[in-house]
């Protein structure tokens, strides 16, 4: 029998479809709940347990007991502050190894965490290894076509988000006319569009842009949107979803795809080069 899969699961429905999908192919599987993220209720069929940051050390002593060697980080996580984390002993040492990326941004810890989780044995996969589909190719998947001024605020869109990635802030943006009503940073793409819903302009609605990092790793945190996030661009007046085609997770995308054509929204998987000044058409 292969080795357990294991999952360190944060919030939201992506690690509980890995768990299932791997379960589903014969594999077992052992989930790591980050607590106050996850939800040790969701996963009731395998061995879980809840630990908290501060306790990184022992989760993954517990999750090497357990026989894992292959792990997907999966899930939303509010990152924490250092000051709240409570290491123990072990933890502390844990985090000296993590050194001063701890103190940067996502994309920089998540690199961090994958070297201090490679010289411990362990082997970081995907999700998108584990699920297929999970990285639609471009297309434009519901909706309206796009018309000259949508096109443009996706293209500006992509621009902030690379200046943003560049500097390991944020994934997301709303653009609406060619104005930036929003930027993601630490509040997440919900938060962000609750913001953006309440500067909103006459006319035209805004469109929401989701795009990579430069340069960031595609085993965790990749960009994310599901039917959670359609309801939310709704709510906040916009008139469409854009992301990096291949490189943004789509959840539940029956669903997603439902949601976003009975809104009367597009939902576009974008091929960035198309949307980037000087290339596209």
């Amino acid at each position: 029998m292969a080795d357990p899969l294991g999952v360190i699961a944060g919030g939201g429905l992506l690690p509980v479809r890995v768990a299932e999908a791997v379960a589903a192919s014969g594999r077992p599987v052992v989930v790591a709940v980050l607590q106050d993220h996850g939800d040790p209720r969701a996963y009731p069929r395998f061995p879980h347990a809840a630990f908290r940051w501060g306790l990184a050390a022992q989760m993954l002593a517990w999750l090497k007991g357990h026989g894992v060697r292959q792990i997907v980080l999966a899930g939303t996580v509010a990152r924490p502050s250092i000051l709240s984390l409570r290491p123990d002993a072990a933890g502390m040492k844990l985090l000296a190894r993590v050194g001063k990326a701890a103190f940067a941004g996502d994309d920089s810890i998540l690199r961090a965490v994958m070297k201090v989780l490679a010289e411990d044995g362990f082997e970081v996969i995907g999700a998108q290894q584990v699920l297929g589909g999970l990285l639609p190719p471009a297309a434009l998947l519901a909706g309206p076509a796009l018309d000259d001024l949508a096109r443009a605020d996706i293209q500006r869109g992509l621009a902030v988000c690379r200046a943003l990635g560049a500097v390991d802030v944020g994934q997301g943006c709303v653009v609406q006319q060619g104005l930036v009503l929003a930027a993601e940073a630490i509040e997440g793409t919900d938060a962000m569009l609750a913001r953006a819903g309440a500067l909103r302009r006459e006319g035209p609605g805004g469109v929401l842009v989701k795009a990579l990092k430069p340069g960031q790793t595609p085993l965790a945190d990749l960009p994310t949107i599901g039917p959670r996030t359609v309801d939310a661009a709704c709510a906040a007046g916009l008139r469409g979803l854009a992301f990096e085609a291949g490189g943004t997770i789509l959840l539940e995308r029956d669903a997603t795809i439902a949601r976003a054509a009975a809104a009367g929204l597009f939902l576009l998987a974008f091929d960035p080069a198309e949307f980037t000044e000087g290339q596209g058409r």
